[in-house]
C-alpha cells in the first residue's frame, strides 16, 4: 500500500505531540535536577551546620577549660595564702612553747627541791632501761651535791622496782652551760641514756614541731 503524504493538519497534529513529548521530558529532567540539587544543598547545609557547630564545641570548651584553670589557679594561691599563714602561726605557738618549756626548765634547776626529785625519777629511768651492776652518773659540778641525794634515793628505788642492786658513781664533768639533769653510762661504757634537761628539751621540741606539722594534702 502506497503511503500518502501527511496534509497540514496531520503535520501540526504530529509537531504537537514531539512539543509536547519534548516538553514533558525537559519538565521530568527539570526535577529530577532539581530533586538532586535540593538533596545536595541539603548534604552540604548538613555539613556546614556541623561544621559550625563543631567550631562553636571547640570554643566553647576552650573557654571552660580555661575558666577551669583560672579556677584551680586561683584556688590554689589561696590554699597557698592560708598554708603560708597557718605555717607562720603554728611556728610562733611552738617558739612560745618552747620559750615556756625553756624558762620551766630553767626554774626547775633552781628550785631545789623539785629538781633533787626530778633527779631522782631521770637516774631511775635510766637505771632500769641499762639494767647493769654499776653506771657511772654525769653531772654539772653545781649539781654534785643534789645528784649525790638523789642518786641515793634511786638506788633504792630502782631495787624496790627491779629486785637488783646497782653501783653508782658520779662525775661531776658536765659543762655548766648544759641547763643540768644528768647523762647515765653503763659499767661496760657501751651505752650511754641522755637525761639532760637539754635533751629532754629538744625531744619534746621534736615531738611538738612534728605534731604540729599540717597534712601535706
Amino acid at each position: 500500500m502506497t503511503s500518502r503524504p501527511l496534509n497540514d493538519d496531520e503535520v501540526l497534529s504530529e509537531m504537537n505531540k514531539m512539543v509536547a513529548f519534548i516538553k514533558q521530558e525537559a519538565m521530568e529532567k527539570g526535577r529530577e535536577i532539581r530533586v538532586k540539587a535540593d538533596e545536595e544543598f541539603a548534604i552540604e547545609k548538613a555539613k556546614l551546620v556541623k561544621q559550625e557547630q563543631q567550631a562553636i564545641d571547640s570554643q566553647y570548651e576552650k573557654k571552660r577549660k580555661g575558666a577551669e584553670t583560672a579556677q584551680k589557679i586561683a584556688q590554689s594561691t589561696l590554699t597557698n595564702k592560708s598554708r603560708l599563714k597557718l605555717l607562720h602561726r603554728r611556728e610562733e605557738h611552738l617558739q612560745d612553747l618552747f620559750s615556756t618549756a625553756r624558762s620551766a626548765i630553767v626554774e626547775l634547776a633552781v628550785d631545789e627541791g623539785r629538781y633533787v626529785q626530778f633527779l631522782e625519777g631521770v637516774i631511775v629511768q635510766g637505771l632500769l632501761q641499762l639494767l647493769e651492776p654499776d653506771v657511772t652518773v654525769y653531772a654539772r659540778a653545781k649539781d654534785e651535791g643534789a645528784v649525790e641525794k638523789a642518786a641515793e634515793a634511786a638506788k633504792k628505788s630502782y631495787n624496790d622496782i627491779s629486785g637488783r642492786d646497782v653501783e653508782m658513781s658520779i662525775e661531776a664533768t658536765l659543762s655548766d652551760e648544759l641547763a643540768g639533769g644528768v647523762k647515765i653510762i653503763s659499767g661496760t661504757r657501751r651505752i650511754t641514756v641522755d637525761n639532760s634537761l637539754d635533751e629532754r628539751l629538744r625531744l619534746l621540741e621534736d615531738r611538738l614541731t612534728r605534731f604540729a606539722l599540717p597534712d601535706a594534702a
